[in-house]
């Protein structure tokens, strides 16, 4: 599985990439056939967040820590300090490690949204067993 990723190259300026979840044929459901899954990774928090109806251009800034955003609804667009544009519709994660340098826009519905926010220490490179 593919996930968008958001980093800071250590000059500040933020960049896109992706990231690739290992999965694993595994059956999590008895007398169900095996679907994919990932490991396990660590999480800290998890927070969920309404965006309210009005704010749509949320100016450049950074998250305090790695976190994996997930949109319930709507869609979301981001920004990064490079000029790169990307949107994301209702039902896919971005991982935001750019905790440091210039950060990212990100702009929303005008009716609002959803979603669901999860601290990562490790971001998804580190699974555990």
């Amino acid at each position: 599985m593919r996930c968008l990723r958001i980093y800071a190259t250590p000059d500040g300026e933020s960049h896109f990439g992706e990231v690739d979840i290992p999965m694993m044929m595994k059956p999590a459901f008895p007398n169900e056939a095996p679907f994919e899954i990932s490991a396990y990774y660590p999480a800290s928090r998890i927070r969920f967040s309404h965006i309210p109806a009005g704010v749509r251009d949320v100016g450049f800034h950074r998250p305090p820590e790695r976190l994996l955003a997930i949109w319930l609804d709507g869609h979301v667009e981001f920004e990064t300090s490079d000029g790169e544009v990307r949107r994301l519709p209702a039902g896919k994660a971005v991982l935001v490690e750019d905790t440091h340098g210039k950060g990212h826009i990100s702009r929303h519905p005008e009716e609002g949204q959803n979603a669901i926010i999860v601290i990562l220490p490790s971001g998804l490179g580190a699974p555990l067993d």
